[in-house]
């Protein structure tokens, strides 16, 4: 059987801001899925023919879930170099992680993310060419600065008990979180990136229109297909202003017009940076080609010469599984866990801490990893101890 997870909130109990309800739901586990992106092959076959909607365009529709792809890094491991697959050795060791991973997380009362699968991949980003996230510009580097969210606290030196000093995470003001941290978007493109767990992807279509439906955050993104002009670049939102397109069998979609407060990429998204910033002059170009009965193939280029020093780029394949079930996703900006962080971080700061064990990190926040873990812990302290996989 496996398991997936449904959080009421992406502040989870235990990788969460707050405890919030997590519930379990068991799933036969249909036929094995094609492990994702496979080095491709040279049998020849007859071209798979799209099918089309009643009104003639290719059809994308159906449930295309990412959980596939939950244990590919976003970033490639260096020693990789510029190598896209894994061999056959690695990717045997990489299927009995993933399994481990499956067990440890599903294992105890509650699960704590969803059943992942290993992929050939040796990382989500295909360009630049070492899979790696590009260096910023100065401008850039000065809003990462600024940038703070439960990933990526703001942190102060105090003394404890003893008179050593100690590294505390701070949470005192709104602009101490992110926008996932409360409730209101992941962003792009942070939207179309996998995660531990609700990574639903739903396509829906109708005469000049394409619907995205995303599990994680509640988001539904609407996108014209029928020619129509972009918005005013003086109309700014959260996810931006989508317009597409079709190339024959490809849908385009070109997105402009954000508002530059997500941030670009945080470690919801395994193997990701803490949290990287964007700016309003952000691009996103996505194209999506059906190329079987149960596969799209999914490509995404960013761009934001106000922050990085050049464009980077996903490609990963998608995978229709119809029995995926997406239910409510209730994360809402009421909830009360921002408060209680403000109201814990000064609690923390108004009494003395005592000393941290011997050969322990320092006393993380609710939010960070503590001194000598792995910048951009899970959300839900840490201490000293890394997450697990360092994915969460």
């Amino acid at each position: 059987m496996m398991k997936r997870v449904m959080t009421f909130s992406v502040i989870g109990l235990m990788i969460g801001l707050a405890a919030q309800p997590v519930l379990a739901q068991a799933r036969a586990q249909g036929t094995a899925p094609q492990p994702a992106s496979a080095a491709p092959t040279t049998a020849s076959k007859a071209p798979y023919v799209v099918p089309k909607t009643p009104w003639g365009e290719p059809d994308l529709q159906g449930m295309w879930p990412l959980n596939h792809l939950i244990a590919t890094n976003l970033q490639r491991a260096p020693n990789y170099g510029t190598r896209r697959f894994l061999t056959d050795e690695e990717f045997a060791a990489a299927q009995k992680n993933a399994a481990a991973s499956s067990e440890r997380f599903q294992g105890g009362a509650i699960p704590t993310a969803d059943a992942r699968t290993a992929s050939r991949l040796t990382s989500l980003i295909s360009d630049p060419p070492d899979g790696r996230f590009p260096a910023f510009t100065p401008k850039g580097q000065e809003m990462f600065e600024k940038l703070h969210g439960s990933y990526r606290p703001r942190r102060v030196t105090r003394k404890d008990t003893a008179g050593n000093d100690v590294l505390i995470d701070i949470f005192d003001n709104i602009d101490d979180f992110d926008t996932w941290d409360r409730c209101i978007t992941r962003g792009m493109p942070v939207s179309m990136l996998t995660r531990n767990y609700n990574v639903g992807i739903r396509v829906m279509q109708s005469p000049g229109y394409v619907i995205l439906l995303l599990e994680m955050a509640h988001e539904a993104r609407i996108i014209p297909t029928d020619g129509r002009p972009n918005l005013d670049p003086t109309i700014r939102q959260y996810l931006g202003e989508s317009r597409g397109r079709w190339e024959g069998n490809t849908l385009v979609i070109e997105t402009l017009n954000f508002n530059g407060k997500p941030a670009m990429t945080n470690s919801g998204v395994p193997g990701a940076p803490a949290l990287n910033p964007a700016s309003e002059n952000m691009r996103i170009v996505e194209r999506l080609t059906r190329t079987g009965p149960e596969t799209v193939d999914y490509k995404m280029t960013i761009e934001d010469p106000t922050v990085l020093t050049r464009s980077w780029s996903v490609e990963f394949p998608w995978q229709l599984d119809p029995k995926y079930d997406m239910y409510e996703y209730a994360c809402h900006e009421g909830n009360t866990a921002v408060r209680n962080y403000i109201e814990t971080s000064r609690f923390e700061r108004a009494n003395p801490l005592p000393p941290a064990p011997a050969g322990g990190g320092g006393r993380g926040g609710r939010g960070g990893a503590g001194a000598g873990a792995p910048a951009g812990g899970g959300r839900g302290g840490r201490g000293g101890a890394p997450a697990p996989d360092g994915n969460q």
